[in-house]
């Protein structure tokens, strides 16, 4: 959903979240998460790496925004668009801070 529609009082499908349509549900599906709230407490960049185990193929870096977009939404920070979670992926995947 775009970060602009999302309420966070209103979260019953993995689709009601910012930056999550129908493709990246069902990536979150095949980690195991079902609902929303199943993302509390997770990591995105332990996501990803699942994620590329699970499917034996290197997931483009933007999933991992995604990842970073929900992770941190579900964590309290206000919805917003995917990109703007490049310079902390950027940051995670060469080891820094970003995570």
């Amino acid at each position: 959903m775009h970060p602009s529609k999302v309420d966070r009082q209103r979260l019953a499908k993995l689709t009601d979240l910012p930056n999550v349509g129908r493709a990246v549900a069902a990536d979150l599906r095949l980690l195991g998460i079902q609902s929303p709230a199943d993302l509390a407490g997770r990591c995105a960049l332990d996501m990803y790496v699942q994620l590329c185990k699970k499917t034996d193929v290197r997931q483009d870096p933007c999933v991992l925004d995604v990842f970073l977009s929900v992770t941190s939404f579900m964590n309290g920070d206000p919805p917003r668009p995917w990109w703007e979670y490049t310079d902390q992926r950027k940051a995670a995947l060469a080891g820094g801070t970003g995570e």
